[in-house]
Formats: C-alpha cells, sequence, structure tokens
C-alpha cells in the first residue's frame, strides 16, 4: 500500500509574506483609486498594480526559503524516495 504524502503546514511568515501582495492589490484601493499622477505614463493605478505583479514573486521567493529549513534534513535540498 503506498503511503500517504502528509505535507506540512506553511509557516506563519511564509503566510505573512504571501498576503502582503494580495493585501497591496486587493485592500488598498481606496489609497491609490485615481489616474493621476502618472508615473513613468501610467495612471497611477496601473502603475501600482503592475508593481506588486512584479513584487509578489520576490515576496514568494523570500516565502519560498523561509520554507526550505523546514523540510525532512532540514538542507532544503529534495529527498531522494527508495521507491522507483
Amino acid at each position: 500500500m503506498p503511503q500517504a504524502h502528509n505535507p506540512k503546514r506553511p509557516s506563519a511568515g511564509a503566510i505573512a509574506l504571501g498576503a502582503v501582495p494580495f493585501a497591496a492589490m486587493c485592500f488598498s484601493v481606496a489609497l491609490w483609486d485615481r489616474v493621476h499622477p502618472m508615473v513613468l505614463g501610467l495612471p497611477f493605478n496601473l502603475f501600482w498594480l503592475i508593481c506588486w505583479i512584479a513584487l509578489t514573486p520576490v515576496f514568494m521567493g523570500i516565502a519560498y526559503r523561509l520554507e526550505k529549513p523546514r523540510r525532512p534534513g532540514g538542507t532544503g535540498k529534495e529527498v531522494k524516495s527508495d521507491r522507483p
């Protein structure tokens, strides 16, 4: 019988890092919902969203690096299976 894969829950720090871009794009609308000023030729609201879309992988990468030491063995390297 195959063993069930039981993944660990993400840490609170990783969840918080994942929530930052989400909150910045979704819940800050009242702060930046305006066309002017223009930034780099774009309306500010579009510039804000593009910046957070570009920053999201940075936050996800930091969250990933935070989770790597929590893997079995603590090295952050893939665990090889004995199964073929």
